[in-house]
């Protein structure tokens, strides 16, 4: 009653709807639909950016106990026969990888940590000076998103890093492997992991470092998908003046 404009089927005692008269609803639904998928979507993404900028904000003001402020004030020393013994003599099953001064290894201490031991190859080359080099960077790094030295073991036939363990392994295996797939929020934080753990060395730290060796199968991801950057081998630590001319592209490449 009182509405001229009301129509549909005849059935229901209203007059039959022009062809304009159901385009127009049609377009009204179309537009109504999209907008409810775009409020949809805009939601999900605003809740996901806010849990992602919490969960970083409370890790970051998250203190750090007594022993880990120990652990890492003084890394262990690590005998050389309980290193053999963790990874039954560096035994291939235990092989996590190898590079171009090393290889690394899983390992179970006795205390029932798991790590991984990075044992450098003292016929290589470069193999004494990338122990040092490792050695002077890390010892007082202290960043989420860098891999953590927790000990060592060094003498003139052997040299080897224990670090912590990565269960999801390196970003390189994650990106090529068949079997394993990285959403776009995945892949999101990975990249900002990636980034804060760069602007701490270059600008965080009291002598800005280069890490030199930036790639996907340096970058290893612990139980919770966090990204840590690895293999400081061939970094350079720097004075401010060396710094800035580092970071320049050259003119010519070389």
């Amino acid at each position: 009653m009182s509405n001229g404009g009301l129509c549909g089927d005849p059935i229901y005692g209203v007059p039959p709807c022009h062809e304009k008269t159901v385009s127009v609803l049609k377009r009204k639904k179309a537009i109504l639909r999209f907008v409810f998928i775009f409020l949809g979507i805009s939601v999900l993404v605003f809740v996901l950016a806010l849990s992602y900028i919490l969960e970083r904000y409370r890790k970051k003001n998250k203190t750090e106990t007594p022993a880990d402020i120990s652990l890492n004030t003084t890394p262990l020393r690590v005998p050389y026969h309980e290193l053999l013994r963790a990874t039954k003599g560096y035994n291939e099953s235990h092989l996590l990888g190898t590079g171009s001064y090393g290889s690394v290894y899983k390992a179970r201490l006795q205390n029932g940590d798991d790590v991984a031991v990075k044992v450098f190859n003292l016929k290589s080359e470069g193999g004494f000076k990338s122990f040092d080099t490792e050695c002077e960077v890390l010892r007082k790094l202290r960043h989420r998103n860098l891999c953590k030295v927790i000990g060592s073991c060094s003498n003139e036939e052997f040299k080897a890093l224990v670090l912590e363990y990565m269960p999801n392994g390196s970003l390189e295996k994650l990106l090529y492997l068949e079997n394993n797939y990285l959403n776009m929020v995945q892949r999101l934080k990975i990249m900002i992991d990636v980034a804060c753990a760069l602007e701490y060395l270059h600008h965080d730290y009291s002598t800005p470092i280069v890490h030199c060796d930036l790639k996907p199968s340096n970058v290893l991801l612990d139980d919770d998908m966090v990204a840590h950057l690895s293999d400081f081998g061939i970094a350079k630590l720097l004075s401010d003046g060396e710094f800035s001319n580092h970071l320049q592209f050259p003119d010519q490449p070389h």
